[in-house]
Parts: C-alpha cells; structure tokens; sequence
C-alpha cells in the first residue's frame, strides 16, 4: 500500500524495493490492500474512486517485474498453522502467519513488515526485517 498511496515510510518502502527484481508477493497481500483501501474509504480518508484506482494499479502491477508469485497452497496453510502453534514470543494473527509462511515456502532471507509483532515473528525464524 505504501508504494500507491502516500502514508508514513511511503519513501522508505520506495527506496527498499527500487531497483530490485527479487520481490515476492502473493494475493494474500491484495486482499489485504483492499480491506485497508476499504477502510479509508468508509473512514473518508480517500474517494471510492481512488480504492477502484489505487486497486486497478495494484493488481496490475503485480504481473510485470519485479514482481513474482508465492501461491497461497495447502503446504503454505499447514507450515502457518505450525507458526502459530510454535512462534510464542511473538503472538501472530493468522493473515502474518500465512504471509510469513509464504516467505518461508520461496526460502525468502528477508521481508518488508511494518507491522511489530510480524517483524518479531519474521525475526525469530531468522527472517531480517526491513525497514529495521
């Protein structure tokens, strides 16, 4: 979301994924950016136009470089399940738990999480976190 729509470390995340051509995402991730835009909406921060458009880009831009796929698969849902039963020191919902299973299934060394306990999460299965 932070590449489409300017918010808090919107320049940070730009500067992290500038330039590379290794970055993965699933569509656990779009699902995700529709429910934030939605909120904004209902919360009058943006137009229900600019969701459509902001939407529009995200789905597009995900089938061209840099961008490749991590499928939300059956062994992704059960090594998230063992996330969430083993990573205690750091309490995951289930949507970070799936998203830091997809990092793990395409043997990712590191994730963008702005989110804390995510991070501690990611940090604890030997994940390096950005921004730090």
């Amino acid at each position: 979301m932070k590449l489409y729509i300017s918010e808090p470390e919107s320049n940070a995340v730009t500067r992290l994924v500038d330039g590379r051509n290794d970055l993965v995402v699933s569509d656990l991730a779009v699902t995700e950016s529709a429910s934030a835009l939605a909120r904004r909406v209902r919360e009058g921060a943006i137009t229900a136009e600019t969701a459509r458009r902001v939407y529009r880009a995200i789905v597009q831009s995900l089938d061209a470089a840099p961008y490749h796929r991590a499928e939300l698969t059956r062994d992704v849902h059960r090594r998230a399940e063992q996330l969430l039963l083993t990573v205690t020191s750091a309490p995951l919902r289930a949507a970070d738990a799936l998203h830091l299973a997809l990092a793990l299934s395409v043997r990712a060394a590191s994730m963008v999480a702005f989110d804390a306990r995510l991070a501690a999460a990611a940090r604890t299965v030997g994940l390096a976190v950005y921004p730090s």
